[in-house]
């Protein structure tokens, strides 16, 4: 197998891995610039050709991760579960905002 070919698959295992709406978290970013601290998590968008996944992250930013030398995560089933776990007010006292 060649370098091309090489490449390919890694960037297609990748897109499997890692499809669109995936969340992540963000364990070191391999960039003394970035304002994008460990811990961070975000959404998935894509993943391109050469296996770089673009998440959008829940800071705001969009700093794509590059494997191998970023490190990231994904988040876990009970993870994405607590995220979107929030008491509502409403719900609580039977229709008025406290």
């Amino acid at each position: 197998m060649n370098y091309n070919e090489a490449s390919q698959r890694f960037a297609e295992r990748m897109k499997r891995n890692y499809p669109s709406g995936t969340r992540i978290e963000l364990i070191q970013l391999n960039d003394p610039y970035t304002t994008i601290p460990p811990g961070t998590r975000g959404t998935v968008r894509f993943v391109d050709d050469i296996g770089t996944v673009h998440p959008a992250w829940d800071n705001g930013r969009s700093l794509g991760l590059v494997p191998g030398e970023d490190s990231f995560r994904k988040l876990t089933p009970e993870e994405i579960e607590a995220e979107n776990y929030t008491e509502s007010p409403v719900e609580q006292d039977g229709g008025m905002k406290l």
